[in-house]
């Protein structure tokens, strides 16, 4: 467990000297401990270490560590963070208290399917891809996008019609070892594209922007992150290490 504590109040240090950098309050940002590939000991460890949001990659790895942490009792809160696909929603709205990765409407319409038949509502983040890279998932969002605006605010206003689903807000994954200018540019656009939402939007409880990793939270949260999805900084190196989580 020492190695979980001493990251995590290393984290927790840089995580209070971004905010206040950025003239924000520390205990507003929340911590999300991204858990792939590992197993429920070093999850029990980073509970006993006081972390209570998690968040997974895939829903099939997801299911036993959920499922483990209620028959335990923990007390976890646990977010999808990475890509779901249709024909895994019905499992997911069992298990995720968040899912922060809605790309598309046809996503949308199933999580909002699936939750009118279950009677639950399910709190979602839409995610952008704010670099433009192909390899990534979102809503079109970087620079250039052109007329793509108008097309994501359209889609934007039907998602919110649909039953049993609460839009929170915006998540995006910035490009993997981009330079801080890059990486700010990013974030920044995000941060605008949620101003946009909150006046084209304003019944809507806009509150939430989840973007900033290992290697970029800092520079994320003095650009506004609500959120941080955070794995390698607490956990250490993992077999499948992928994009800085």
């Amino acid at each position: 467990m020492t190695d979980i504590k001493v990251n995590l109040a290393r984290l927790n240090e840089h995580i209070s000297d971004a905010a206040v950098r950025a003239g924000r309050k520390p205990e507003k940002i929340t911590l999300v401990a991204v858990t792939k590939t590992l197993p429920p000991e070093r999850i029990e460890l980073a509970w006993e270490a006081g972390l209570r949001q998690f968040g997974e990659n895939r829903v099939q790895e997801a299911e036993s560590k959920v499922l483990w942490s209620r028959a335990k009792d923990m007390g976890l809160s646990w977010h999808m963070v990475g890509h779901l696909q249709r024909n895994k929603v019905k499992k997911a709205i069992q298990l995720f208290d968040l899912v922060q990765s809605v790309d598309s409407l046809r996503l949308a319409q199933e999580i909002s399917k699936r939750c009118s038949d279950a009677a639950v509502n399910m709190p979602m983040l839409l995610e952008v891809n704010a670099s433009g890279e192909a390899s990534k998932y979102g809503f079109p969002a970087h620079e250039g996008d052109g007329g793509q605006l108008e097309d994501f605010l359209r889609i934007v206003q039907q998602i919110i019609a649909l039953p049993n689903l609460e839009p929170q807000g915006l998540m995006t994954v910035a490009p993997f070892g981009a330079p801080e200018q890059t990486l700010r540019s990013c974030f920044v656009r995000v941060r605008w594209l949620l101003d946009r939402l909150r006046q084209e939007f304003p019944d809507q409880r806009w509150r939430h922007l989840s973007m900033g990793m290992t290697d970029d939270l800092e520079i994320a949260i003095e650009e506004g992150a609500t959120i941080v999805r955070v794995g390698r900084a607490i956990f250490g190196e993992r077999k499948e290490h992928r994009e800085g989580k």
